[in-house]
């Protein structure tokens, strides 16, 4: 290779090098840059949907977002757990259980084989032994009988909350797709009284029809562009309500599907009483407190009976950390004791303990009995309210379909000259009233139903 190439190859090689240390510095200036600005799209808190992925939602769908969002829900679930685990060390306590103890004692000598110390049996003692405790006594049983009661308790005021809260979703589930739908209603309205008021308009112009049809039109457009104002207002309102209970964060972006003229069937009424007579968790609830409080009088009245309490214990408690000793005897061995502790006297404070129990007990018998006699109402009355709902649905419809149809011929009747204006204005404001009125009637048949179930679960 001449010197001439090679130069020329030289100076290629360090341009390169130049080029590439000038990318490497490019490179991590802007990687530093792009590390202070702040993200474009901060990313959305977990389980929130993405801004740009609207949620469609069922009433099932709803459901499970309630349940995992609502406070009120997880804190009876939390005692629910609670309630559980509290089983699980009662029952624990009715088991012997098994300890492994290590312990030494030094003590100071008083120059001979024993120690200063009387109780102790010589200046060094080790113990290492495994003890089996186990204590008996006459309110152990019941004490975990009254805890399973509790239990028992807590999961029937879990469902409680469970199907109040499915209250709550289908009051504002179906309160906001009745919303949506009256909004809905309002705009038609709205367009036809500015077509009406176009149409008076041009009639007036013609010499067919009076000035005053033009003002009753323009009130009555005035009026629908203020109501739907309104409904729109309530509508926001309404899906804000429902998104704080079922998104974690500040979330508007969803849809409902709706099923609000899918009206279901209701039961009949012998159903629907042996299913609140099954299903009832207010009555499991109030059965469960007054278990709970009858086996408390149990455990109260046991304060005044013995109790056996029994130890064994298997290892070494000697001199030295040995099987055996230094004259070859053997360390290692067991003990066992057995103390059976009667009360005497105890100032009346046992007593007290049962009387306590008594006016408890007393209580929960007169909850129950409230319960039952308010379950008896309650049925009777969200059966009348679902029957009553249900039943005007139908005709609630058929008035929305007249009502339209009305609206149809009276326009036709006042472009040929044979209806007034308020006849016009009274028709428009009697469809948007039909209409409205349905979908009050088919969101109260859905609440009315959610009641009803409040008593005998799901149908």
């Amino acid at each position: 290779m001449q010197r001439g190439s090679w130069t020329s190859f030289e100076d290629a090689l360090i341009q390169t090098r130049v080029a590439l240390l000038v990318s490497c510095f490019i490179a991590i200036t802007l990687r530093g840059l792009q590390a202070q600005m702040p993200p474009q799209n901060p990313p959305q808190a977990t389980g929130a949907p993405g801004p740009s992925s609207p949620v469609v939602l069922t009433l099932a769908e709803a459901l499970n977002r309630a349940k995992a969002n609502s406070p009120i829900f997880q804190a009876a679930l939390t005692q629910f757990g609670l309630a559980k685990e509290d089983r699980v060390q009662a029952r624990a306590a009715l088991l012997p259980n098994i300890q492994y103890t290590n312990s030494f004692i030094y003590t100071q000598g008083n120059g001979g084989a024993t120690g200063v110390y009387v109780a102790n049996n010589g200046v060094h003692e080790y113990i290492s032994q495994g003890i089996v405790h186990e204590a008996l006594g006459f309110g152990s049983l019941p004490d975990y009988q009254r805890v399973s009661a509790l239990q028992a308790f807590a999961k029937a005021r879990a469902e409680v909350a469970s199907r109040g809260l499915v209250v709550t979703v289908v009051q504002l589930f179906y309160g906001l797709l009745s919303a949506q739908e009256k909004t809905i209603n309002v705009e038609r309205a709205t367009r036809e009284a500015q077509h009406f008021l176009e149409l008076s308009q041009k009639l007036e112009g013609g010499g067919e029809v009076a000035h005053s049809d033009v003002v009753k039109a323009q009130i009555q457009a005035n009026d629908a562009a203020r109501q739907l104002q309104e409904t729109r207002l309530a509508e926001q309102n309404a899906r804000l309500s429902l998104g704080v209970l079922l998104f974690p964060n500040f979330f508007q972006d969803f849809t409902l599907v709706n099923d609000l003229a899918s009206v279901p069937q209701l039961p009949d009424q012998a159903t629907v009483a042996q299913l609140a007579k099954d299903n009832n968790p207010e009555l499991h609830a109030a059965y469960a407190a007054l278990t709970a409080a009858d086996k408390e009088v149990t455990v109260a009245r046991a304060g005044h009976l013995p109790m056996l309490t029994v130890d064994f214990f298997y290892g070494i408690d000697a001199n030295q950390f040995a099987t055996e000793d230094r004259n070859g005897l053997r360390n290692l061995g067991y003990a066992g004791t057995a103390t059976l502790n009667i009360p005497i006297f105890s100032w009346g404070a046992t007593q007290s303990k049962v009387k306590q129990a008594e006016l408890q007990r007393h209580q929960a018998q007169v909850e129950l009995s409230a319960a039952q006699r308010q379950a008896l109402a309650d049925l009777q009355s969200f059966y009348a309210e679902a029957q009553t709902a249900f039943n005007q649905v139908a005709t609630l419809r058929n008035s929305a379909d007249l009502a339209a149809d009305s609206l149809r011929l009276t326009n036709l009747r006042y472009q040929a000259g044979e209806a007034t204006a308020l006849e016009v204005v009274d028709a428009q404001n009697t469809l948007t009233m039909a209409l409205n009125g349905l979908h009050d009637g088919e969101a109260r048949y859905r609440l009315a139903l959610a009641n009803l179930q409040t008593l005998t679960g799901s149908f």
